[in-house]
């Protein structure tokens, strides 16, 4: 797929294949997390200038000058759309990553409640295609939750993309002291994939991937078996799990009035431009 002929829309039966020829394009894609723990040139001296930069919505986390070597831009939707097209944060995050090897915006839903927000609304001049991965983790993905954009395309690209290298850089799932975690994702089943992924080398990860701790066990007590010592750690994890829910417990009774006063001021809060935006979706 060249630049100019654009990416796929939304209800076009080819779109997983074109998106997977365009994916296999590149020898090494990186997915880069709005994450503290990136380095932009550390990661272009190591994979050089023809590894595609994958970013994430707010790359000003990431970048604080404009990138310009070969890149996609990954818009995230929910209910009222893309989010960077009803925050008005299109020409914001895309001045940090135009360049001649700009490639366009992939507009991705991974949720069934997700809407993508129409090409032209996005407003520039490179494509901008959509992608639509709620099918295929419909039944894998805990259904309490929603899979982060950087997850769900990784799991798409080992799929779709097997000779490309896919490297994660930044997917530490930690809160840092600028950016938060959002509790819609199930960051531990996400880790739990993502690790067993990474130790199979079906992925990689910049950085060291973390130590198998309880692989150490068995290496040195040769008669407790894998299975006997995840079987114990899953013991321990839960005693030490439900200490931590009792805990929480008291803390959410001693927090209980400032709770009722914080929920009685949200719900005199005027209703922001996104409740709105997904209420008329709802409605139509």
């Amino acid at each position: 797929m060249t630049k100019s002929e654009g990416f796929p829309q939304a209800g076009e039966s080819d779109a997983l294949n074109r998106w997977a020829t365009f994916f296999r394009g590149f020898s090494t894609i990186l997915l880069i997390a709005n994450s503290d723990a990136v380095r932009i040139d550390d990661l272009r001296a190591r994979y050089g200038e023809d590894a595609l930069f994958v970013f994430f919505n707010k790359v000003y986390k990431v970048l604080d000058r404009p990138f310009d070597g070969p890149c996609l831009l990954v818009a995230r939707s929910g209910p009222a759309g893309a989010n960077i097209v009803y925050r008005r944060e299109v020409g914001e995050v895309t001045k940090l990553v135009r360049s001649p090897r700009f490639r366009g915006i992939c507009n991705l839903r991974a949720g069934a409640a997700e809407r993508f927000s129409p090409s032209d609304e996005f407003a520039i001049p490179e494509p901008v295609g959509h992608l639509d991965l709620s099918a295929d983790l419909s039944g894998f993905y805990p259904e309490t939750h929603l899979a982060t954009s950087g997850f769900a395309l990784a799991l798409f690209l080992i799929e779709v993309a097997p000779e490309s290298k896919v490297v994660l850089a930044g997917f530490t799932a930690r809160r840092s002291q600028k950016w938060k975690l959002f509790a819609d994702h199930d960051w531990t089943f996400e880790q739990i994939v993502l690790r067993l992924l990474l130790r199979s080398g079906r992925l990689h990860m910049t950085g060291s991937v973390a130590p198998d701790l309880f692989g150490a066990v068995s290496r040195r007590f040769p008669e407790f078996t894998p299975g006997d010592v995840s079987s114990v750690a899953a013991e321990v994890l839960t005693e030490r799990l439900e200490g931590a829910n009792l805990a929480i417990d008291d803390l959410l009774k001693l927090t209980r009035p400032q709770r009722r006063f914080d929920a009685l001021l949200r719900r005199l809060k005027p209703k922001t431009r996104k409740a709105k935006l997904a209420e008329r979706q709802a409605q139509q």
